[in-house]
This record gives C-alpha cells, sequence and structure tokens, in this order.
C-alpha cells in the first residue's frame, strides 16, 4: 500500500466511526460542508502566521501550523472520497492541472 492508499483508508476507517446524524444526506451537501470545513481550516492554518502587519508578531509555530494543516488533509480527503477519486485519480488529476499551471506560466498567465 502506498502512501496516499494509506491516508485514505485512515479517513474511511475514521468516517466510519463518526456520528453522521448532522452530516449531509447528498452527495452535493456533503461537498459543501466539506468545502466550508476547509476553508474555515484555512483560516486557522492563517491564523499561525504574522499576516496582520499591524500588530505585534508572534512566533510562529510550524508545529501548530503542521496540524492545521493536516485537518484541511482530512477534509480534503474526505471530499475525495466523496466524489469517488481514488488514489490514482488523484494523482492523474493532478498530473493534468499540474501541466495546464505549467503551461499557463510558460504562456505568461
Amino acid at each position: 500500500m502506498d502512501r496516499l492508499d494509506e491516508i485514505f483508508a485512515m479517513q474511511k476507517g475514521l468516517a466510519e466511526m463518526m456520528n453522521l446524524d448532522r452530516y449531509p444526506k447528498d452527495s452535493e451537501g456533503r461537498v459543501s460542508a466539506l468545502a466550508t470545513a476547509i476553508m474555515h481550516e484555512a483560516v486557522e492554518l492563517q491564523r499561525t502566521t504574522n499576516w496582520k502587519w499591524w500588530k505585534k508578531p508572534t512566533p510562529f509555530s510550524i508545529d501548530d501550523a503542521k496540524e492545521e494543516l493536516i485537518d484541511i488533509w482530512h477534509f480534503v480527503v474526505q471530499a475525495s472520497l466523496e466524489l469517488n477519486l481514488t488514489p490514482d485519480d488523484i494523482v492523474s488529476e493532478y498530473r493534468k492541472k499540474n501541466e495546464i499551471n505549467r503551461n499557463r506560466q510558460k504562456n505568461g498567465y
């Protein structure tokens, strides 16, 4: 099992343990809820940084930032599962989009 397969398996196991009474019943609602969770976790990640130029900086905690980033990963992987993406699909789609982004950079995007 490769690392991404392992992450997907762990996420499936976690999802099976959760009380999903309040989780949306339809796929669109679940993806929307997960997108909202990803955005909120991204804000929590941002809050670990000194982005407020008007405020006295505090020491940056890489450990706190890593924890928030992994929270994002949990929701991204769950959204991938909701969309029936396999780890192989993720790599394939990433390659396609990476090529598009590289072409954009080469062509002055």
